[in-house]
């Protein structure tokens, strides 16, 4: 069975973030975590997502990470790609998005010389909108809700602090060759205008193309417009259209249907390791509900606060909630930073989430929430999931999802710093415990 939608993703919240748009449509959809092995089986998932973790990364380090999903996904006979980054465009200005598409687009356009029996376009779209969490683009500014995303609070992520709001001027920093941008009153015209427009584009060598989009009506639009391309970006919203697409072609098998697996027995934990504004929020709302113990970089450097996070985890009553979080202030995270470094004052904390997720889970804890792209991937690396299945959609971009370890089961859902609402974690749960 070939693929019919490859997607490569840059961290490992993004993967779930489009893989659980992709569920939406009832249509199994597999989420590697890491580059499969080429042996790895496919199974009946048309759509296949691959998780990386190269967000931060250095450009040279994202691009080999990303040309070697794209090499499992060509020998798979995948029919369309996907690189899909965070719908608020997280990088430097270095990359890595920039880079990442630009080399995959040459590299599908050199061993791939054809598409749908026409020749393929060497040219990309950029289309990071969202519009069910906020994220639009008009006239190629990226808005997060009614703010510019420079007057948004990630003007303060640790990470990738986001000091300007046109990604026309984002992307040409990161890419060698001239971004043009498509406008809402073109989008807007409707498919066959879109597809003319970018055609123009293409034939006077415009590679890159930003797309604006403000609700589902553009996005759609889009992937209609865009369809004649081979290689998609963006935000996971875009790809919720693809679906439709494809059983307008007939390529779907509408005999495949997800089947949600019940709720495993085993008690709650939440590892919060980001630092965003709306996970404060939810980390503050969940704490009153919560057995909680909060982390500290400096301390667990310092001190052995790891060693009393082991001893108060092992004391825990089994039906207790745990909330397990280094959720802070942006002034905190700066001062850690200072003192530790940024790579360390991150990388201690993901460190000691592991621990204690490989502990809870040894203690029979089978209900997990992780907050934080680099914490997600720490606890996934640390439960040794290479591969998750994808089930119900908590909210707009975090599904559940089904993991397996030392012959156990368990749930999982890998949540965004910036996604859901005040009350995600406790309605997390109420989801997954409703499943049948």
């Amino acid at each position: 069975m070939s693929i019919l939608l490859g997607c490569i993703a840059d961290d490992f919240t993004g993967a779930t973030d489009i893989a659980g748009i992709l569920a939406r449509s009832q249509v199994p959809v597999t989420l590697h975590l890491g580059v499969p092995d080429q042996e790895a089986v496919i199974a009946d998932a048309p759509f296949q997502i691959i998780a990386l973790k190269c967000r931060t990364t250095p450009v040279d380090d994202a691009v080999t990470q990303a040309c070697r999903a794209l090499d499992w996904l060509q020998t798979q006979e995948t029919r369309r790609y996907y690189w899909k980054y965070c719908s608020t465009f997280d990088s430097t200005a270095e990359g890595n998005i920039g880079p990442v598409a630009e080399t995959l687009l040459q590299r599908i356009n050199n061993s791939e010389k054809t598409w749908n029996g026409l020749p393929d376009t060497i040219q990309t779209i950029y289309c990071p909108s969202f519009p069910e969490n906020g994220r639009s683009v008009y006239m190629g500014n990226l808005f997060v809700g009614e703010q510019l995303l420079h007057e948004s609070p990630m003007r303060h992520h640790p990470l990738t602090p986001m000091s300007d709001s046109h990604l026309g001027r984002l992307l040409n920093t990161q890419t060698t060759s001239e971004v043009a941008t498509l406008t809402l009153p073109i989008v807007r015209q409707g498919p066959d205008v879109i597809r003319e427009r970018l055609i123009e584009l293409a034939n006077d060598g415009i590679k890159h193309v930003i797309v604006d989009a403000v609700d589902n009506n553009d996005l759609m639009h889009i992937v209609r417009g865009s369809e004649h391309l081979r290689l998609l970006t963006g935000g996971s919203a875009l790809a919720l259209h693809l679906p439709a697409l494809f059983r307008v072609h007939g390529w779907l098998n509408n005999k495949l249907q997800i089947e949600s697996a019940p709720p495993p027995e085993g008690g709650r934990i939440i590892l919060s390791g980001s630092c965003s504004d709306m996970t404060r929020r939810q980390v503050a709302a969940a704490a009153d509900k919560c057995s909680c113990l909060q982390l500290e970089p400096i301390k667990l450097a310092r001190e052995s606060q790891l060693d009393d996070a082991i001893r108060w985890l092992s004391q825990q009553n089994d039906s207790a909630t745990l909330l397990v979080y280094a959720t802070t202030t942006p002034d905190a995270v700066v001062t850690a930073q200072k003192e530790l470094g940024k790579e360390a004052a991150g990388s201690i904390v993901e460190q000691a989430m592991a621990t204690l997720a490989q502990l809870a889970f040894d203690q029979g804890r089978r209900q997990f929430i992780v907050a934080g792209g680099e914490t997600s991937a720490a606890v996934a690396n640390a439960l040794g999931q290479k591969r998750l299945a994808v089930g119900r959609e908590i909210t707009p971009g975090v599904p559940w999802t089904t993991g397996r370890r030392k012959g156990y089961e368990f749930s999982l859902a890998l949540k965004s710093g910036n996604f859901g609402d005040e009350e995600f974690f406790s309605t997390a749960f109420d989801v997954l415990n409703s499943i049948e």
